[in-house]
């Protein structure tokens, strides 16, 4: 069923009277109604598609299946002879912004580097495209944008026109268009020729401005990310937000925040370099407290404790420390640290004890994984048995290790 496309007619409508001419299902159980006549943009050409009521029932997806323009609706509807719809105009009208502000940023970087967009993004907060440049500098990127707001300001008139295949030649089209029949030509005159089937204002100036926010590398590409219209200002609003509160927090004025910033970062890394000493220190008391309350038996200074919720890395380096400082120190942690049991051996240069061979006879009974070497080794796995379970299992082996 062909329905009258009326959104190339008039852009600006947000209300309007239709039929419905068809309800149904498509193959994902997805209720859709088909109109006579529809303001309801459908997704395409890079453009989201409109959302909006249809005798109040919710619009929430609008596509073209196969000449057929489908309404997606939240519940049914009855077949009637004339029903009334509305357009959510502010989801319209922001596409409206976006759209076109991308024609005239993508034609501003094409005429002043010839820099060819290859692809388009219309996201809810942010637009991209990608552009055919391994590079941008921020003083091309300046240029490009101040030359994009000056096309906006001159409120240049937006043209669409309908051509055939044959009267391209007549234009000089930013891109090669993608279809052979049907085509629609955007029109800034003297500035942009672009095949689209978009909506569009019908001056530039209702673009209102664009703003470039910052890009990346894609692959041999680069993705710019912007804003155009009502975006900009939401974006400046919530930069205003941030801005504020860090001059009431940092005691400083705008213009002096970037100092203040460098000024907190430097302390806060001298503050981490003194924590790091003093728990260095700390780890130094502690491996001389546990080697002075070791347990001796036949010659080994055995040095076992359970821990709850203690990090595997500080650990890791006590366990280090103690073997450094005790040469016949045989150390076995354990810590419970909520989902999973870690677990820790270490020795120092005068036990012979294999400490990756003790690890690996532990793991299997908490379904564990690690290794190690002979002077240290550690594991985790899940929590399923008790860490003092898990201890007694350590020393067991050890005496077994012994008798062998």
């Amino acid at each position: 069923m062909q329905t009258e496309k009326l959104y190339y007619q008039d852009q600006y409508i947000k209300t309007f009277t239709t039929t419905i001419l068809k309800q149904s299902q498509d193959e994902n159980g997805k209720t859709y109604v088909v109109l006579d006549q529809t303001y309801f943009y459908p997704t395409g050409g890079g453009q989201p598609h409109d959302t909006g009521k249809i005798n109040d029932v919710p619009v929430y997806d609008v596509e073209e299946v196969d000449g057929e323009i489908r309404h997606y609706i939240e519940g049914s509807l009855e077949l009637q002879n004339q029903c009334e719809a509305e357009i959510d105009w502010e989801r319209r009208f922001d596409h409206m912004q976006q759209h076109t502000g991308q024609h005239i940023l993508s034609a501003a970087f094409d005429n002043m580097y010839e820099y060819k967009t290859v692809s388009f993004h219309l996201g809810k907060e942010i637009c991209s495209i990608d552009i055919d440049t391994e590079s941008l500098r921020e003083e091309g990127a300046a240029r490009v944008e101040k030359a994009a707001n000056q096309i906006i300001l001159e409120n240049r008139p937006i043209k669409t026109k309908w051509v055939t295949a044959d009267e391209l030649s007549q234009y000089t089209l930013r891109k090669k268009v993608a279809v052979s029949e049907n085509i629609r030509l955007v029109i800034i005159p003297e500035f942009d020729y672009n095949g689209c089937g978009g909506t569009h204002p019908k001056e530039t100036g209702q673009v209102s401005s664009i703003k470039i926010l910052y890009w990346e590398k894609q692959k041999k590409q680069i993705r710019v990310y912007f804003v155009c219209g009502n975006r900009v200002l939401k974006e400046l609003h919530q930069k205003h937000e941030v801005i504020q509160d860090l001059t009431s927090k940092l005691s400083v004025p705008q213009e002096q925040l970037g100092g203040a910033v460098n000024r907190v970062l430097q302390q806060t890394k001298e503050l981490e370099r003194q924590v790091d000493a003093l728990k260095l220190e700390l780890l130094e008391f502690d491996a001389e407290k546990l080697i002075a309350n070791a347990e001796t038996h036949n010659n080994i200074n055995l040095i076992k404790i359970v821990f709850k919720d203690r990090s595997i890395q500080e650990l890791q380096q006590l366990a280090r420390t103690i073997s450094t400082k005790s040469e016949n120190g045989l150390i076995l942690f354990v810590t419970d640290n909520g989902t999973k049991l870690q677990l820790i051996c270490a020795t120092g240069s005068e036990v012979a004890i294999n400490c990756n061979q003790l690890i690996k006879g532990i793991l299997p009974i908490i379904n564990g994984k690690g290794g190690g070497n002979d002077s240290f080794a550690q594991g985790g796995g899940e929590n399923i048995l008790p860490a003092e379970k898990v201890m007694e299992e350590f020393l067991r082996l050890v005496k077994e290790g012994e008798k062998q």
